[in-house]
């Protein structure tokens, strides 16, 4: 799964959300009137497509923080060990 998340992530550019369009709804008995206007795409109301890509970016993201984490600590035992050598 992590193999496929960055696999998806990296070759493709950066997801940047949109401005989307959020059509006039009349009123009712339960509700007001919602005049047409934009927002901004965020995960709750984007596509399953780029709420794909999305998350496949975070999760690459995630991927290689956690791998630089790790690096960093051995470098860091390594030279330990090297200077008390």
């Amino acid at each position: 799964q992590n193999v496929e998340a960055l696999r998806k992530c990296i070759p493709s550019r950066p997801y940047k959300p949109t401005t989307v369009l959020v059509h006039a709804v009349e009123a009712t008995d339960d509700s007001l009137v919602i005049p047409e206007h934009t927002t901004v795409e965020t995960p709750t109301n984007m596509s399953l497509e780029n709420k794909a890509h999305f998350l496949a970016e975070k999760e690459a993201i995630h991927l290689i923080l956690t791998g630089i984490g790790d690096d960093i600590y051995s470098t860091v035992d390594a030279c330990q060990t090297a200077h008390e050598m």
